[in-house]
């Protein structure tokens, strides 16, 4: 069997970002037909590298050839041309239009007066869906109305609806559920089928084994070398990345021998059919995972219990006082201490356009502050403090925080939660879009909160976290806790089988 050509090939590209060397003369291959994955921690050049191949970055030196042809392409419009089309996780979508309009908002249907045919628009949108398996999203609805997952759908299917040759997914599945990824997989498939190409970024390791046909390790800014999927185990994958092997993805769990105190009770909690009779309990130095697919109200809950939402009803106790939690504020105050990791840091996390230490100190700026003004030595002294805690990788603090790279955001996020010295933390995917060697080090500090009394609440999308962090897990459906995991029946086929709705009963009331 002949072995297809090259599709793209990269040779000895170097950038740089002010002092910084983004990329140190990488070079890469990609073959016609062919899933490729790149693989490295956040920062070792992989989002520099595919921008390179949208146009959205220039190199300084170095070379980029796209089918035996040399390309000088300098914008996102001479990549298009070439046939290049990015999912990046930031979104791109307008989120004052419907679905159908950002899918096709480049090049929308137009009637013989030249203004949009929404009929048109509509059944091309209803036709592309159906077609990707992605047909549980609603064409007619505002962005704004949709969660994470499905806007992360419909951004792949915009990217989709261009007919790429290449398709950059950069962390593109990052806000993806199980079941929504398989979808995304069969795509990406049918396209090497097609002799196109996926160029593929993530840091969920059993992704890049499933679907991947080669895989390019980067480190440092540079390529450490590519190999046939299955050529190397996931030892050697996250030594080759990291520099040293991991010996142990998550920190060992306590035995429990008595009872734990409780912190948070919640009782017959509901909301807008969204959230039915939800009762569930948190003890201190416990870890609770939210399990079932995506989208059965999880995240609802975490923002109801952060005082996100209106016209709630049920009962919030903290370490057993009730309490009317009806703002953000009040629930970060004195007395209640609660702490929200959201799952978009980007948008819920984080300032992007301020500076890294004005993001850290964003949550206590008023324990720092005396008659109005701010403490500046106390408030440095404190920004230091945490960055050095969270390892983050900054070269200065005055730098806007989204130069950062997506892990160095999270922990800065982490780290600005951290200085309130919270008594309960709620977790929303809090190592989405995060290299190996990074959620190592949030899995440690999520125990260390934990063991010094503070009470975790845990919904990932990752089963293998949910597994390896939690003392219970809590299967959520339609909106109902259905089920209880505890000790060893925390596994991932028992997980996935109760978010299916199998084998399940409904956690009865908290007696109060």
């Amino acid at each position: 069997m002949d072995t297809p050509p090259l599709l793209v090939q990269v040779t000895n590209v170097t950038k740089r970002f002010g002092g910084t060397v983004a990329l140190n003369e990488a070079s890469f291959a990609c073959r016609h037909g062919s899933i490729h994955a790149l693989v490295g921690e956040n920062g070792a050049g992989k989002s520099t590298l595919v921008k390179m191949l949208a146009g959205v970055v220039v190199p300084d030196s170095g070379q980029i050839d796209i089918n035996g042809q040399l390309s000088t392409m300098q914008s996102p419009a001479d990549a298009a041309r070439l046939g290049i089309v990015p999912v990046f996780q930031e979104l791109s979508l307008m989120t004052s239009l419907t679905v159908a309009e950002n899918v096709f908002i480049s090049n929308p249907p137009h009637n013989r007066l030249g203004l949009v045919n929404q009929r048109k628009l509509r059944q091309q949108s209803e036709a592309l869906f159906a077609d990707l398996g992605f047909s549980h999203v609603d064409p007619d609805a505002l962005v704004s109305e949709l969660p994470l997952a499905q806007r992360q759908l419909v951004e792949i299917a915009k990217a989709l609806s261009r007919h790429p040759q290449i398709l950059i997914m950069d962390e593109g599945t990052s806000a993806l559920a199980v079941h929504d990824v398989s979808l995304v997989f069969a795509v990406m498939r049918r396209m090497r089928d097609e002799g196109r190409s996926v160029i593929f970024i993530s840091h969920r390791m059993d992704e890049v084994k499933e679907i991947a046909d080669h895989l390019t390790i980067f480190r440092d800014g540079r390529n450490l070398g590519s190999f046939v999927t299955g050529e190397v185990n996931e030892g050697q994958m996250v030594q080759l990345m990291i520099g040293h092997s991991l010996e142990e993805v998550f920190p060992p769990k306590p035995e429990i021998t008595a009872p734990r105190q409780p912190l948070l009770e919640v009782i017959n909690l509901s909301w807008d059919n969204r959230l039915n009779n939800i009762n569930l309990s948190v003890g201190k130095g416990e870890i609770v995972g939210l399990g079932g697919l995506d989208g059965q109200g999880q995240g609802e809950l975490l923002f109801a219990l952060f005082g996100l939402l209106n016209g709630i009803t049920g009962q919030i106790c903290i370490e057993g006082k009730p309490r009317h939690i009806n703002s953000p504020s009040v629930a970060a105050k004195a007395g209640i201490n609660l702490a929200l990791i959201p799952e978009d840091r980007k948008t819920e996390g984080l300032i992007l356009k301020m500076s890294v230490g004005n993001n850290v100190t964003m949550a206590t700026i008023d324990e720092l502050s005396r008659f109005g003004l701010i403490d500046e030595r106390r408030e440095l002294t404190t920004i230091q403090r945490v960055i050095q805690q969270m390892q983050v990788k900054v070269s200065t603090l005055k730098a806007p925080v989204n130069t950062l790279s997506g892990g160095n955001q999270q922990k800065v996020v982490i780290g600005k939660w951290l200085l309130t010295q919270a008594k309960l933390y709620l977790l929303h995917d809090p190592s989405r879009g995060i290299d190996v060697g990074t959620k190592q080090e949030i899995y440690r500090l999520i125990r260390e909160l934990a063991d010094q009394g503070a009470g975790i609440l845990y919904f990932s999308t990752e089963l293998a976290e949910l597994v390896g962090m939690c003392d219970r897990v809590l299967i959520f459906y339609e909106g109902k806790v259905i089920r209880e995991l505890v000790g060893a029946e925390i596994t991932q086929q028992a997980i996935v089988s109760a978010g299916m709705g199998l084998n399940a009963t409904v956690v009865e009331p908290i007696e109060k």
